[in-house]
Parts: C-alpha cells; structure tokens; sequence
C-alpha cells in the first residue's frame, strides 16, 4: 500500500481498477476538507492522461514495476530513443511518456536512467533525484529586490523551465531535485 504522501513522480498505483503512473506534481491544497495533492497521471493500459486530486492520507495498491538500466542515445523531435545496457534491444518512449523527466535527460549526459515496464510495456523513467543542467535563457536579477525568496523562470539547454533564484545567470551550471523540479544549488564543478 502506498499513502498518498508518499507518492512521486514516477510512482505507479491503482486508482478505479486501473494502473496509473504520475506524470506531474500539479501542487496541493489545504482546505477546511483537509489536504488535497493534485497529480497529472497517465493510465498505464490506456494511454490517457489525466488529473487527479487525491485527499491525504488515502491509500492504493502499488504497481509493481520492473526496472532496467539504459542509457539514452538520441533525442527524435518528441521521440526518446534509449539502449538496454544489458541486451542492446532499442526502447522507445515519447515525451507524453516521460512527463516532466524529459527535461531533465540529454544524450550527452553520463547519467544512469531507469526504464519502468508494466507487464513488458515500457511505460516512464526513474532518474536521480539531483541533476545538473546549464541556464540558456533567463531574465537578469534586479539589484536590491531581494524581499523574501524571490524567483524568476528560467530556460534549460533541454528547453524546459524552471523557477530559479535572482542571482542565477545565463550560462550558470545548476543543480534541480528531479521529484518537483525545483533548484536545489549552484553546481560545484
């Protein structure tokens, strides 16, 4: 059984009889009814996507997948295409597939990713909780607006988009935590 505090991106529950994996952590609200965590999950037989808003403390039966090491070997448009470390078989995933992780992986990176099938069916990825990337784009801090924990977007060399501090600059090398995409450090290479 899996609470509904513990669930991530990347894990997989039932939910109505069916398998679902989360895709995106949408956030969660308090309320007079008590906590709601909002998640973007994807049916595993179907292939659909939807939102869910799951009221803490419920709990579901966990999804039992098989994991396998890969390593991604090109990126197609919105196609992923990984090597089983093991076999050398081809996996290919869609961005739909990987949810938020795909803006975290680029083939040039020397990072240890894992495959998710559900029943012979490659179905997501597990990546580190810690990646580095590097800032293209991103607004300059102004100085002496510092108030609080101040944030402005700001655009990966993978073309996502992430909320980082004032003092961050482009072609800065940042750390971000894969669960929620937030940043977590200035990288220290």
């Amino acid at each position: 059984m899996i609470s509904t505090n513990e669930i991530r991106v990347g894990s997989a529950f039932m939910y109505e009889n069916a398998p679902f994996i989360v895709q995106r952590m949408l956030g969660q609200k308090g309320g007079r009814a008590g906590m709601v965590t909002n998640l973007r999950v994807k049916n595993i037989l179907t292939g659909s996507t939807q939102d869910l808003g799951l009221d803490a403390g419920e709990k579901f039966d966990e999804v039992e997948l098989v994991e396998k090491t890969v390593a991604l070997s090109y990126v197609d448009g919105d196609d992923f295409h990984f090597m089983d470390q093991e076999t050398y078989d081809e996996v290919l995933l869609t961005k739909e597939d990987l949810g938020d992780n795909a803006g975290y992986i680029s083939p040039d990176d020397e990072m240890e990713i894992k495959i998710t099938y559900y029943e012979d069916k490659a179905v997501g990825v597990k990546l580190p909780v810690k990646v580095t990337r590097t800032i293209t784009y991103c607004e300059p801090g102004v100085k002496g607006d510092t108030s609080g924990k101040s944030l402005k977007p700001a655009t990966l060399d993978t073309g996502a988009e992430v909320k980082v501090p004032l003092f961050c600059n482009i072609d800065d090398r940042i750390v971000i935590d894969t669960r929620d995409g937030s940043f977590v450090e200035r990288a220290k290479d």
